[in-house]
C-alpha cells in the first residue's frame, strides 16, 4: 500500500497562532492556560480555559464573518495556512481533480457560541427573532462546509462528532479514504469553540474541571498524583494528507507518514472508560500501520489530568507494550494547551509531527509527584531529545469512543 504523508499544516491554539509558536511553548513546557475572559464567569468553581491570544477574525473573512461561528473561523484560518504550507494555496490544478478532493473534520461541539448566545437572546431577553444566519452558524458541518466552498474541493465533504475523539475519527478516516483509492487529496483535522458560560456550566456539574488554586496556568496536571482535572480550551488543526507519489511529484514537503488508524468502543459505560477499548484501538492502528510494539518510541496520550482516564490509558499502555513499555515515552500536551475538545486529537497530532520532526519528546507539564497507578516515563515537566520512528496519538472520549493514529518518520 502507498504511503499516506502529511504535506502541511496549521494550528492556532492558546499556545498561539500558528505551529511555530505552538511547537516553541510546547518544548518549553510553557503553557497557555489562563483565567476565562471571554465571558463573565462569575462564580464558577473552575475559572481556567485555554483562550487564543490575539485573534481577531475581522480582517481575515470581512463580510464572510457573519456566517462563521468561532469554531469554524478557527477552522478556515487553518485550513487556508495549511493548503499553502503544502503548497496548494494557489488551488488543487493541475496536480488534483477538485472532484477526487475532499474535505473531513471534526468538532465535539460545533457552533456553540452561536447557540449559546441564540438561547440568551430567546430566554435570557424574550427575542422575538434570531440571527438569520444562526443555523448555519451553529451547525457541526459548517467547518467543512467552508472550507470545501473557499477551497474548491468537491470531493466527499464529512463532519465526524464523537466528542473528544471526533478530530482523530476525521483524520482516520481520512487516512482510509486514501488508502481506499476514494480520493486523491484530504484536507482533514478539527475546530472546537467551547468556551461559553453554558458549557462550562455543564461540565462543571460533572465535577471533572480543574480548579485554579491561584494559579490558572498549572491547573491541569495530567499524571501528577494530585492531578484533579481537567481545563477546557479552544483551538483547531488542520492537515493536508496525499499519497506520497503525489507529494514527491509535486515537490511538496513531506512532514510524517500517516501509518495507521484504529478506533473502538468499550461498550461499557457512558462517561467512566475502561481499559479494554483504547487498547483495542491502539492494537488496530499498530496492526494497519504494520507496527510491532516494541517500535513505538513516544505516546502522545489522551491525559485529560481526570484520576480515573489517566490511570486507565496508563495501565492499557502497559498491556499493549508489555516489555517495551518502560522504554516508551509518553506525554500529555494537554496540559499545557488544554482539553480543546473535539480539536484535541489535532492539536496532538500537530504536536506528533513537530516532536518527530525535531525528535524531540514534548514534555508532561505541571508534574508534582508520582502516582503508582501512573508508574511509566511521561516526561515530567522538561522536553527531551529522542529518536522516533514511530509515534502514536490517542484520543478517547465519552461514550466509550476511542481513535488513535500511527504516525511514521519518513
Amino acid at each position: 500500500m502507498e504511503r499516506i504523508v502529511i504535506s502541511g499544516f496549521e494550528v492556532i491554539s492558546c499556545l498561539g497562532l500558528d505551529r511555530r509558536q505552538f511547537w516553541r511553548r510546547l518544548v518549553d513546557g510553557e503553557g497557555g492556560l489562563g483565567p476565562i475572559t471571554r465571558f463573565d464567569p462569575g462564580t464558577l468553581a473552575a475559572n481556567v480555559a485555554g483562550e487564543i491570544p490575539g485573534f481577531d477574525p475581522e480582517p481575515l473573512f470581512g463580510k464572510q464573518l457573519d456566517l462563521l461561528d468561532r469554531f469554524a473561523q478557527l477552522a478556515l484560518y487553518c485550513a487556508r495556512h495549511a493548503l499553502a504550507a503544502a503548497g496548494l494555496d494557489g488551488g488543487f490544478e493541475p496536480w488534483f481533480v477538485p472532484e477526487r478532493v475532499g474535505v473531513i473534520t471534526g468538532s465535539g461541539l460545533g457552533g456553540v457560541e452561536s447557540e449559546d448566545r441564540a438561547f440568551q437572546q430567546i430566554y435570557g431577553q424574550n427575542a422575538a427573532r434570531l440571527h438569520p444566519f444562526s443555523i448555519p452558524r451553529m451547525m457541526t458541518n459548517a467547518a467543512s462546509a467552508h472550507i470545501s466552498m473557499e477551497a474548491g474541493a468537491r470531493g466527499p465533504c464529512l463532519t465526524l462528532s464523537t466528542a473528544c475523539a471526533s478530530a482523530t475519527h476525521a483524520l482516520g478516516e481520512a487516512w482510509r479514504y486514501l488508502r481506499d483509492g476514494i480520493v486523491d487529496l484530504v484536507i482533514a483535522g478539527g475546530a472546537d469553540a467551547p468556551i461559553t458560560f453554558g458549557v462550562f456550566k455543564a461540565w462543571e456539574g460533572m465535577r471533572v474541571l480543574a480548579p485554579a488554586n491561584g494559579n490558572p496556568r498549572r491547573a491541569c496536571r495530567p499524571f501528577s498524583a494530585d492531578r484533579a482535572g481537567m481545563s477546557l480550551a479552544e483551538g483547531a488543526a488542520i492537515f493536508v494528507l496525499e499519497r506520497e507519489s503525489s507529494a514527491r511529484r509535486r515537490g511538496a514537503p513531506i512532514l510524517a507518514e500517516l501509518a495507521g488508524y484504529g478506533a473502538s468502543a468499550d461498550a461499557g459505560h457512558i462517561t467512566q472508560p475502561n481499559r479494554q477499548g483504547p487498547l483495542s484501538a491502539m492494537r488496530a492502528a499498530l496492526a494497519t500501520a504494520g507496527v510491532r510494539p516494541q517500535e513505538v518510541d513516544y505516546i502522545n496520550a489522551h491525559g485529560t489530568g481526570t484520576r480515573l482516564n489517566d490511570a486507565i490509558e496508563i495501565a492499557a499502555i502497559r498491556e499493549l507494550l508489555g516489555e517495551a513499555a518502560a522504554q516508551v515515552s509518553i506525554s500529555s500536551t494537554k496540559s499545557m494547551h488544554g482539553h480543546a475538545m473535539g480539536a484535541s486529537g489535532a492539536l496532538e497530532l500537530a504536536a506528533v509531527v513537530q516532536a518527530i520532526g525535531h525528535q524531540i519528546v514534548p514534555p508532561t507539564a505541571n508534574f508534582t509527584a508520582p502516582d503508582p497507578n501512573c508508574d511509566l516515563d511521561v516526561t515530567p515537566n522538561q522536553s527531551r531529545p529522542r529518536l522516533i520512528r514511530t509515534a502514536l496519538s490517542n484520543s478517547f472520549a465519552f461514550g466509550g469512543l476511542n481513535a488513535v493514529l500511527a504516525v511514521r518518520a519518513v
